[in-house]
């Protein structure tokens, strides 16, 4: 038997008295600000599923602050209302799915781009099995585009870009990771534990549930022109790109700085090989400069997959990203111990050939030297120094951001 919800004003009390005897298998749940251009109708197409189909389920406006009458619609409507003061997309989907009550869960903005019509086809893939079900407005996954539904720099770069990072950086099986109509069961919110209070909520569920290895499916669904006449969209094109790209990079830290640093350090370490001897190649002598040069790049490459270590650390710290069996070997190796004594290590050689060079200086009582031999004791021990402090500091700062604590 379905959940029979009505637009008649006695709706929200015959919505009360059925659930009160009716297991609610599915809610859906749709963020609101200042929707009351559209609520009512993606209130109303989302009864008609429920009623259709003979889903037991309800529908749940998570009020973020609107203040154009939202939640007198809702409530005239039958669905719930649930006051979300925290201001933030994520922190409204939050409130809205800890009062759900429902065994799957749907979300989807009540701006009526989404047609709450195909809410059973994602409910169909849930009872199947699946975690997580994302909706695909893109031909690529079989939706549809209405003409004027979505921005040109949305369809054509942003979306697909991003779409194609989610898929090779983090396996996640999807074709439009901006796509705010999807399902999930209430198992999966759980684990995820998401912790992201703005629009990167919907990206952080994606990446969560690829890196947990969880089922995902993918449906296609027909994106319509935004339905609100008295303010425009809440998404801002650069804005939002750019905290996506942020919020990517975060999660896959050997791309913004594990691999430009390895690739810093390797070019560093390759103009040692060929300056420290002062060799020749088609008249060009690679000499103190190239030293200066090098060093440059060791020392930026070094900071860079250290930034890579603190990053990663604090994602799986902090609940972002899941336990990396690979980091848990690397600390079984890499102690903090260790680190204190590379760097002590590197800091009295580096001191040595210091000293070495000061020696040189006191040799011609402190007047000029032959720099071109000079530089290759000065450039490598300060190098070297500044690795060892370096190493020293970074070996404390990541033990303390991997310090377990509640």
């Amino acid at each position: 038997m379905g959940l029979l919800v009505t637009s008649r004003p006695q709706a929200n009390a015959l919505q009360k008295s059925v659930t009160a005897t009716v297991t609610i298998e599915l809610s859906i749940v749709m963020p609101c600000l200042n929707e009351a251009d559209t609520l009512a109708i993606c209130i109303d197409k989302a009864q008609r599923a429920l009623r259709e189909h003979n889903i037991a389920g309800e529908i749940i406006v998570a009020d973020n602050g609107s203040s154009d009458g939202s939640q007198a619609i809702a409530e005239r409507m039958g669905a719930r209302v649930i006051p979300v003061v925290a201001r933030g997309y994520g922190n409204a989907l939050m409130g809205g799915i800890a009062a759900a009550r429902g065994k799957y869960i749907i979300m989807g903005d009540a701006d009526d781009s989404y047609d709450f019509l195909e809410i059973p086809k994602f409910l169909r893939k849930l009872r199947e099995g699946y975690d997580l079900v994302q909706g695909c407005r893109l031909p690529v996954g079989g939706g549809v585009v209405k003409k004027g539904a979505m921005p040109f720099l949305h369809r054509w770069l942003g979306n697909p870009l991003f779409s194609l990072m989610a898929r090779w950086w983090f396996q996640a099986s999807i074709h439009d990771v901006y796509c705010g109509l999807r399902g999930f069961t209430r198992e999966l919110y759980t684990r995820l534990d998401q912790r992201c209070t703005g629009m990167e909520f919907a990206t952080e569920m994606i990446i969560k549930s690829a890196l947990y290895r969880e089922k995902i499916a993918e449906v296609p669904i027909t994106l319509h022109p935004d339905g609100r006449k008295s303010h425009p969209p809440h998404l801002k094109t650069f804005r939002d790109g750019w905290r996506t790209l942020r919020f990517f990079l975060m999660y896959c830290p050997r791309w913004l700085f594990l691999l430009p640093g390895v690739l810093s350090v390797v070019l560093g370490i390759v103009g040692y090989a060929v300056a420290l001897p002062g060799l020749s190649w088609r008249g060009v002598t690679f000499d103190a400069h190239t030293l200066l040069f090098s060093s440059l790049a060791i020392l930026i490459g070094y900071q860079a997959i250290f930034f890579a270590l603190f990053t990663k650390v604090f994602a799986i710290t902090e609940g972002l990203h899941p336990a990396d069996s690979r980091l848990d070997r690397f600390f079984a190796v890499a102690t903090l111990e260790k680190g204190l004594l590379l760097a002590t290590v590197a800091i009295v050689v580096g001191g040595g050939l210091l000293l070495g060079a000061i020696q040189q200086w006191r040799q011609v009582s402190f007047g000029q030297l032959d720099y071109a031999t000079t530089m290759r004791w000065v450039v490598p021990g300060v190098t070297l120094t500044a690795l060892g402090v370096q190493t020293l500091f970074s070996s404390f700062f990541v033990s303390i951001l991997g310090m377990r604590r509640r």
